[in-house]
């Protein structure tokens, strides 16, 4: 089938667009390289998946025109978005980069005679400081992310029940793995680690909280199950995340336990908007999908760790 996948250079969107080439999809990659983080890792991204056969297009969802993209595509995922819960980031980024990215690409997909389903990628972070419900929870986000996505995710699905547009919601939980931003716990970790000048920055009281620490390779079997079952994905809503979990500071000591040394950490205040709790109730994606994620963190940090040796450290 024809996929389009937005997001494409970003650590997520790359993996699932590796995979889908090898399962022998064509696949279009598309990224605006927004610069909330290095280019330079997005464009080291863009080159396995296109060595993978996957074309790329660089395009800003919000702003540019689309007509061209769009044709013939059969499945979108759609994971382009403004990560993050830093208030450092300003809410019209947010609104421009989730929510009105998001319509000028349903809009650009309203008429398409060739369209068989639209996956929309929202998050765990709709659920709040707690986010440990399954999908027909009441939406409680706390940080802008949260909420711009909530309201992205409820504009695909209004789509879907007002146009009969074929979409579909997928809220992943605490993604880590090879390619995971720079900003993010593990990679930071790893260079606290590496580098004798780097202290990790730990925001007060997150050594306690608890987490669906959910392995990419997972995440991605969930996206290729929702594909598999197009039909009966219609008008739904998926955790995708393991429901095994740890504490951040058990994720620390696992790291710390394969690298053979302690982490340079250094406090720093709490974190507005911060979850508490993430664990992903997936009974609804095991009953539909048939979704079953099995990497466990000690697997899943040590692929990490190697990557970041390889790639990153000292590049």
């Amino acid at each position: 089938m024809k996929v389009l996948v937005t997001g494409a250079a970003g650590f997520i969107g790359s993996h699932l667009a590796e995979k889908l080439c090898e399962l022998g999809h064509e696949v279009i990659g598309l990224d605006n390289f927004d610069d909330y983080y290095s280019r330079q890792l997005k464009e080291l991204n863009v080159e396995d998946i296109k060595s993978k056969g996957a074309k790329f297009v660089e395009l800003d969802l919000a702003t540019d025109d689309l007509s061209k993209v769009v044709k013939g595509v059969e499945i979108v995922f759609h994971l382009a978005a403004q990560p993050g819960i830093s208030s450092k980031v300003p809410l019209d980024r947010y609104i421009k980069n989730n929510i009105l990215a998001t319509h000028k690409l349903l809009q650009a997909l309203e008429n398409s005679s060739t369209l068989k389903l639209f996956i929309n990628t929202a998050t765990s972070s709709v659920y709040g400081a707690h986010a440990t419900d399954s999908e027909d929870a009441a939406p409680k986000p706390t940080s802008n992310y949260g909420v711009t996505k909530l309201a992205a995710e409820q504009l695909v699905l209004a789509w879907q029940r007002d146009k009969n547009f074929p979409a579909c919601s997928v809220r992943p939980f605490s993604i880590y793995g090879p390619r995971e931003r720079p900003e993010k716990l593990y990679p930071k970790l790893i260079r606290s680690i590496l580098d004798d000048d780097y202290f990790l920055p730990l925001f007060e009281g997150s050594t306690a909280h608890i987490r669906s620490y959910t392995y990419i390779s997972d995440l991605i079997d969930g996206y290729i199950a929702v594909l598999g079952h197009t039909h009966e994905s219609i008008g739904e809503i998926f955790n995708l995340g393991t429901d095994k979990v740890i504490t951040t500071g058990e994720g620390i000591k696992i790291v710390e336990e394969i690298m053979g040394k302690k982490a340079k950490l250094t406090q720093q205040p709490k974190r507005e908007g911060d979850q508490l709790e993430t664990k992903a109730n997936i009974d609804k994606a095991r009953r539909i999908l048939g979704y079953n994620p099995s990497i466990t963190p000690q697997v899943g940090l040590a692929e990490e760790i190697k990557w970041y040796k390889e790639k990153i450290w000292q590049k």
